[in-house]
C-alpha cells in the first residue's frame, strides 16, 4: 500500500511541475511590455452617382469582394446619350459659323452685291432724269405739284437703295471682322465645353470601385431614382486594417510611431504584426467601446496601428488587445 501512495504522490509531482514549466513557457514566449486596448476600425467609403437618374443595374450583393475599377452600378443612360447628341449637334453648328466667319464672303457673294450696286445706280440715273423733266414741266404748268413731289420721292428712294447696296458690297469686299471672328470662336469653346460636361455626364452614369474592397451594404436597389450623392453601396477598404487603442499619459513615453506591435483578438488563435502609425496629439476621454474599466475615466490619446494582411480574420469593432515590446523601438 506504501508503494501504491508513494507513486501516486510522485505522479501528482510530475504532473504539477509540467503544469508549471507549460505556464512559464508561455509567459516567457509572450512580448513583455505595454499593453494597449482598442478596437479594429476598417475604413469605409460610401459610394453615389454624381448625377440622378434611375439605377439600371445593381452588379454586387453584400459580401462580395471587388477590386478598384470594377464596374459596380450603372444609371439609365438614354437622357445622357441624348444630351451628349444635342451637344454635339451645337458643336458642328458652332465649327459651321466660325468657318464661315474666318472665310469671308465667296466669289459668288461679291458678285451678286456687285450686281444689285450696278442696278441700283441705273434705277438712281433715271429716277434722276424723270425728276428733272417733271420739274421743267411744273414750271410751265405742264404737271402738278403731286407729280413732282413723287418724282422727288422715287428719286430720294432710289439714292438710298444705291448707298445700301454699295455699303453691302464694301463689307462683302472687306470680310468679316475681328470682333465677329472672335465672338463665333467664343462660341465654338462654349460648344466644346458643353460637350465635354456632357461626356462626363454619361461617363457618371457607370459606378466604378475606386479600390480593392468588401461590399458591405447595398443602399439601393434596381429601378431607384437616385439624387445624385446618394449611397448606392458601401465599400469595406480591405487594406491595411487600423486598430484604434488609447494609451494613458502616464504611459504615453512609452509608445513612439513605428513601433512594432502584437496584435491579438478573443475569438482567433493567430496574432498579428503591426507598426504604431499614428498618436494623437489631442486628450481625450476613453470611449465606451474600450474593453477595459480602468482607462475609462482617465484622460487618453488616440494611438493608430497599421496591421497589413489582416483583413480576413478581424472584423469591423472587433475588441483587440495590443503588446507593445518595449525592448524593440525604432
Amino acid at each position: 500500500m506504501n508503494k501504491k501512495r508513494v507513486a501516486k504522490v510522485l505522479i501528482g509531482v510530475l504532473v504539477i511541475a509540467a503544469a508549471a514549466g507549460f505556464l512559464w513557457n508561455k509567459q516567457s514566449s509572450q512580448p513583455t511590455g505595454l499593453v494597449l486596448h482598442g478596437n479594429v476600425d476598417i475604413r469605409e467609403v460610401e459610394l453615389a452617382f454624381r448625377q440622378p437618374g434611375r439605377v439600371a443595374s445593381l452588379r454586387f450583393e453584400e459580401g462580395a469582394r471587388v477590386t478598384q475599377g470594377q464596374l459596380l452600378a450603372e444609371l439609365d443612360a438614354r437622357p445622357f446619350e441624348d444630351a451628349r447628341a444635342l451637344a454635339r449637334a451645337n458643336l458642328a453648328q458652332a465649327q459651321a459659323d466660325l468657318d464661315k466667319a474666318r472665310h469671308g464672303s465667296r466669289s459668288q457673294e461679291i458678285g451678286q452685291a456687285d450686281a444689285a450696286v450696278r442696278q441700283a445706280s441705273a434705277a438712281v440715273n433715271e429716277a434722276e432724269r424723270n425728276f428733272a423733266r417733271q420739274t421743267a414741266l411744273a414750271e410751265t404748268g405742264a404737271a402738278s405739284e403731286r407729280t413732282l413731289e413723287a418724282a422727288r420721292s422715287a428719286r430720294d428712294q432710289a439714292r438710298a437703295a444705291l448707298a445700301s447696296a454699295e455699303q453691302g458690297l464694301a463689307l462683302r469686299r472687306e470680310g468679316t471682322r475681328r470682333e465677329d471672328i472672335a465672338a463665333a470662336e467664343a462660341r465654338l469653346a462654349a460648344a466644346e465645353a458643353q460637350l465635354a460636361q456632357a461626356q462626363t455626364a454619361l461617363a457618371d452614369t457607370r459606378l466604378l470601385a475606386p479600390s480593392d474592397g468588401l461590399i458591405s451594404a447595398r443602399v439601393r436597389e434596381v429601378g431607384s431614382m437616385v439624387t445624385s450623392n446618394a449611397p448606392v453601396y458601401t465599400l469595406s477598404l480591405q487594406e491595411p486594417i487600423y486598430v484604434r487603442a488609447y494609451v494613458s499619459q502616464p504611459q504615453l513615453t512609452r509608445v513612439r510611431p513605428g513601433s512594432t506591435v502584437t496584435v491579438s483578438a478573443d475569438g482567433t488563435p493567430e496574432t498579428f504584426k503591426g507598426t504604431i502609425g499614428f498618436i494623437s496629439p489631442k486628450a481625450e476621454f476613453t470611449p465606451k467601446s474600450v474593453e477595459t474599466t480602468a482607462l475609462r475615466t482617465d484622460l487618453v490619446y488616440r494611438v493608430r496601428i497599421v496591421l497589413p494582411g489582416a483583413a480576413k480574420a478581424l472584423r469591423q469593432g472587433m475588441p483587440v488587445s495590443v503588446a507593445i515590446d518595449e525592448g524593440a523601438r525604432p
